[in-house]
């Protein structure tokens, strides 16, 4: 159960939770939303959690200044679409088109950011069913069902029904990182956990795997900075 604490000038606000199988202080500062966590033993005392926050202050500080601030994506914005950027542009047709370096909407400023989601989330469901296909037909895996959501906290995830649910959001990264995660989801059909069998799966399915997971572990953050909502 966590409680909302506050310290510092200006003022921060911090998740406080209690854990009765932590054994230290721990804490973290999500690169999405900003939002900052402590978790303690439960036999600590707030004063140990406070004195700990402030010698902390300028790692969180720093942590939250760098994080990258929300976009609209309307007209104007530069939104990634496979590792390039794009500037949405307002044209005179009827459906949102890609071009080197532009994004044509029809025009409408208003609803320009639900029009480039709607075009970004079915790009991803086709490029998505496509990575998943060609990675488990010469394995002999099978899936049942693909889903496309916009998750926080995971790229992508796999049942034990054989399911695979992936972020739409994936479509703004470069295409060997989409790959990288269909391959990695893909392998979880043959291995529900992250055995060394798991990891050769992926590895022979994409043999450079790792540039594309540390891509994503160092920009992935940056692709839930747009938003498509006024």
């Amino acid at each position: 159960m966590g409680e909302i604490i506050t310290f510092g000038t200006p003022p921060i606000d911090v998740n406080l939770r209690l854990s009765t199988r932590a054994r230290r202080i721990s804490l973290r500062v999500s690169g999405l939303d900003g939002k900052v966590s402590l978790t303690v033993p439960r036999y600590s005392s707030l004063r140990e959690a406070q004195d700990f926050l402030r010698e902390k202050e300028g790692w969180i500080r720093r942590h939250l200044d760098e994080r990258p601030e929300i976009e609209l994506a309307g007209v104007g914005a530069q939104i990634p679409v496979e590792g390039e950027a794009r500037e949405v542009i307002e044209y005179g047709g009827k459906r949102v088109l890609l071009h080197p370096g532009a994004l044509l909407v029809p025009k409408g400023a208003a609803r320009a950011p639900s029009r480039v989601r709607a075009f970004l989330k079915t790009m991803a469901r086709d490029r998505l069913a496509d990575a998943s296909e060609r990675f488990a037909e010469p394995m002999r895996l099978d899936y049942k069902r693909l889903t496309i959501r916009d998750t926080r906290s995971r790229w992508g995830s796999c049942t034990s029904e054989g399911n695979l649910m992936y972020s739409w959001r994936l479509i703004m990264a470069p295409p060997e990182v989409l790959d990288y995660v269909a391959a990695h989801e893909v392998s979880h059909l043959a291995f529900m956990d992250h055995s060394p069998q798991f990891w050769a799966t992926v590895e022979r399915m994409m043999p450079d795997y790792k540039i594309h997971r540390n891509w994503l572990r160092e920009n992935g953050a940056a692709l839930h900075r747009f938003k498509f909502e006024a």
